[in-house]
């Protein structure tokens, strides 16, 4: 089992993380996850039916005490650390100039500082297996939209992940942008339903993140933004 890759996903239990957490899973890699709420961790846990090699960890990604201490339980747990997911993120759906500026600083806070977070405090485990950074951004960040905050977040995400392999490549660590389209997940709770239009599913994206995590050594796959058909934005 020593041997065995270990990833950590934040935001990991439901959504497009819990999706990727079930392909590790399935493929006989140990998972640890994040997540705010200690009942949808749960939830998620005993779904799976409480498997051995899953670990659940109650915490913010947007708190570095937290986001350290995950890190740390993941190698108390596994001994190893070989990729992490900064996955968790959310939106406010409004906009600058007519949104509530009250939501703001919290998905500012998960959205850009949390990734950061996420990569300073695994950065020695992942030196030592030459591992991976998986970032979970949006077409939002390569496509402007009017008063789109959440769309300025997603930008910051895409420009930390070039400026992050820039630096951790000289250690032989990895490090993917997948930026998904609309995809059926939580994230359109706050908006009343989903939107119009073809999507995409969890399950679709986690296709994406596994097939980047799983290329031959040497290969670092950058960036891949995946939209459904007839997305035209």
């Amino acid at each position: 089992m020593t041997d065995t890759p270990v990833t950590l996903i934040t935001g990991g239990g439901s959504g497009i993380g819990a999706a990727v957490a079930r392909r590790l899973l399935d493929a006989g890699q140990r998972v640890a996850v994040t997540g705010r709420g200690e009942a949808r961790l749960r939830a998620f846990a005993e779904e799976l039916g409480d498997p051995e090699n899953l670990l659940t960890i109650r915490g913010s990604a947007a708190e570095h005490t937290q986001v350290a201490a995950a890190v740390e339980a993941t190698l108390k747990e596994f001994g190893r650390l070989d990729t992490v997911v900064a996955n968790a993120g959310f939106a406010t759906h409004d906009s600058v100039a007519e949104g509530d500026p009250a939501g703001w600083t919290e998905m500012v806070l998960t959205n850009v500082l949390g990734p950061a977070l996420l990569i300073r405090a695994s950065i020695d485990a992942l030196k030592e297996t030459r591992g991976r950074i998986v970032l979970v951004g949006s077409v939002a960040g390569f496509v402007n939209t009017p008063g789109n905050l959440y769309g300025a977040t997603k930008w910051a995400v895409t420009g930390l992940a070039e400026n992050t392999r820039r630096e951790v490549t000289q250690w032989g660590v990895g490090v993917t942008l997948i930026a998904p389209g609309r995809v059926e997940t939580p994230f359109w709770d706050g908006t009343g339903g989903l939107p119009p239009g073809e999507l995409l599913t969890a399950e679709q994206i986690a296709d994406s993140v596994v097939w980047a995590m799983t290329r031959p050594a040497g290969v670092d796959v950058n960036t891949v933004v995946v939209r459904p058909v007839g997305q035209p934005n």
